[in-house]
């Protein structure tokens, strides 16, 4: 317990440090709020450790491996679980108890939601109100299915990393190069079939965005994505066991069939077989819906999952397709992985544990998406309303001409 609160204080004094630089950077960056969603998410450590205590975790049989490993430190390096052995291997050695790599964990999944924050705020400077009281960005930070997965020893809190640290490094990815690569490696480690989704995402908005970027970066972009996916190809397919196949598309589908046969067969499986590919989506991205709940931390992410769905709702409009077209390149990458992902996934996911835990690497890019729509709109609306005056100005001013020639 003592090293867990010593630990709490040095990662607070580094948060302190963090901020200091971006601050530098970004007049925006609320170092107050960031200090409370810290304190937020040192809670989530705490419920996610009590519940590993009275439930299967994941966490445990990290640390078991790491703590039983009799070889050098570079014969976990690799991909998937792997290099999550990898990556918790040296903190043990300097003699982390579980208790305390956990919040290790916790903390770099602290840190994706910093660089969520940063991501944000960066392209989305209005600040925008649902459900007529509720501050969005504010509501997006703060919701507790995103950070109790991002809570422990795992893959989830530093996939989340990755992911945020990669989309506020690409948007800028000239002076944030370092950021950009260290985000890929964290993500192609970790998932690499999520890199590929990444990649792909990202080479489709950079080369469709409206706005203009210059054509070196987006040759950059282009060439170095491009280039990742050929090389990384094999360690891609690998995750599912293609490295060898002749034919990719039906090897694949009986491999995800496996899979999702093996999940749906657990106490809170689903039988996604017969759904269409609309509610196999729906399942991903808005189950379990109270009535289906397989348990209270179910029940609990429902109310979470119903916020979802509300959110959702305010881009089921038809000037959303037109807003897509014309969007920005971020919007549009964020889009596109966050789209391919989800229909991935559906794919092989057959149980609700693990859908709530998987989901939530992916959310924050529909969450982006639908608070630039929202905000684009708001734009939108106050640039009609300063026409609006502006033309009352000049009426006024002129009436007041031709009275004073009269």
């Amino acid at each position: 317990m003592v090293g867990v609160i010593v630990l709490i204080v040095i990662f607070y004094l580094i948060n302190k440090g963090i901020f200091r630089a971006y601050q530098t950077k970004h007049k925006f960056f609320d170092t107050k709020k960031m200090d409370l969603l810290y304190l937020y998410h040192l809670v989530f450590y705490g419920i996610y450790s009590w519940y590993a205590s009275n439930n299967p975790s994941d966490s445990l049989r990290y640390y078991r491996d790491v703590s039983t490993h009799t070889g050098s430190w570079f014969d976990l390096f690799g991909t998937d679980t792997l290099f999550i052995n990898f990556f918790s291997y040296p903190f043990y050695k300097l003699g982390f108890s579980y208790e305390m790599l956990m919040l290790t964990f916790a903390w770099f999944g602290y840190l994706g939601f910093v660089y969520a924050y940063l991501f944000f705020r960066e392209k989305i400077p209005l600040n925008i109100k649902v459900f007529k009281k509720l501050d969005l960005f504010t509501l997006i930070l703060f919701f507790p299915n995103m950070h109790f997965w991002t809570a422990s020893l795992g893959k989830g809190a530093p996939i989340f990393l990755g992911l945020m640290m990669f989309t506020y490094a690409i948007i800028n990815p000239k002076s944030r190069i370092v950021l950009l690569i260290l985000a890929s490696i964290i993500i192609f480690h970790i998932r690499p079939h999520v890199f590929m989704f990444v990649a792909v995402g990202t080479i489709l908005g950079y080369m469709s965005g409206q706005e203009k970027i210059a054509f070196w970066k987006k040759a950059m972009i282009f060439v170095s994505m491009t280039g990742v996916l050929i090389l990384a190809q094999d360690q891609i397919l690998g995750v599912l066991g293609l490295e060898n196949s002749e034919n990719i598309i039906e090897d694949f589908e009986a491999t995800t069939e496996k899979r999702a046969e093996d999940l749906s067969s657990s106490g809170s499986g689903v039988d996604m077989s017969s759904y269409s590919i609309p509610f196999k989506l729906f399942t991903f991205w808005f189950r379990p819906l109270f009535i289906d709940a397989p348990s209270m931390l179910g029940i609990i992410t429902s109310f979470e999952n119903l916020l979802y769905l509300l959110l959702f709702f305010k881009i089921l409009k038809m000037d959303f397709i037109k807003f897509i077209m014309k969007s920005p390149s971020l919007v549009k990458m964020s889009f596109v992985i966050f789209f391919m992902t989800s229909f991935a996934m559906t794919f092989v996911m057959s149980n609700l544990g693990i859908i709530m835990r998987q989901k939530s690497m992916v959310m924050y890019f529909l969450f982006f998406v639908i608070y630039y729509y929202l905000a684009q709109k708001k734009y939108d609306k106050i640039l009609k309303i300063r026409k609006l005056r502006l033309r009352r100005e000049l009426n006024e001013k002129e009436k007041q001409q031709q009275l004073a020639t009269e």
